[in-house]
């Protein structure tokens, strides 16, 4: 991984299992099963993202398989019973797909996995054409980064800009992916931004302080 990964285009999957609209059931099963993967995504036409069948979707066929539910759980568990009884990947897909953008942020595709409860998204263009997807997988090769990698990054990036002519040179050392920064500064109100900037570095675990005239750790 070259340089500080920040959008999705640099840790999707570019190599993508998808299905169609009238992909069968137990082909649907098999893909998922041979690939290792939690979702696929429905195209149609030239490629556009209509909808993702995932795990969830296949299982209310094994989860009502001899059950007869009351009227309660029928009018609760309305969808489910639909999907009990899909035969294809358009009757079962969930649509429309919860998708992000390949110059997305790293960030916002967290922020969408979390909100909408989902282990992958499929990456597309402005025209909603796929792309590659992106799985919580991905999202964690962040942290994959070198101690080494970091440190240049936050020298580079954060220290140089924001501590250009210290009393003395400050310090940056990082250990499994912890960034402690040392030395003296001359304004110890930039501590909180010196912390926010060090933890939008991509890969970073924590930061601390060990600054003179500044607090031993970042401020609560």
């Amino acid at each position: 991984m070259n340089g500080s990964p920040h959008t999705v285009s640099d840790v999707m999957t570019h190599t993508v299992v998808a299905i169609g609209r009238d992909a069968p059931f137990k082909d649907i099963v098999r893909l998922i099963a041979q690939w290792k993967v939690s979702a696929l995504p429905v195209l149609e036409g030239e490629g556009r993202v209509v909808g993702v069948v995932s795990e969830a979707d296949l299982l209310p066929k094994e989860e009502f398989r001899d059950s007869d539910p009351d009227r309660f759980v029928q009018r609760r568990r309305l969808p489910d019973l639909a999907k009990a009884g899909a035969l294809t990947a358009g009757e079962l897909m969930s649509t429309p797909a919860v998708t992000v953008h390949a110059d997305a942020p790293l960030a916002e595709a967290a922020r969408i996995m979390a909100q909408r409860r989902v282990k992958r998204l499929p990456v597309v263009n402005a025209e909603g054409l796929l792309e590659g997807v992106i799985s919580r997988v991905d999202l964690l090769k962040v942290f994959l980064r070198t101690d080494e990698e970091l440190a240049r990054e936050v020298r580079g990036e954060v220290v140089a800009p924001l501590f250009p002519a210290p009393l003395e040179a400050v310090g940056v050392e990082v250990s499994d992916g912890v960034v402690t920064l040392t030395g003296r500064i001359r304004d110890t109100s930039l501590v909180p931004v010196a912390a926010r900037a060090v933890r939008a570095v991509e890969g970073v675990v924590d930061v601390k302080f060990q600054l003179t005239g500044g607090p031993s750790s970042e401020p609560a």
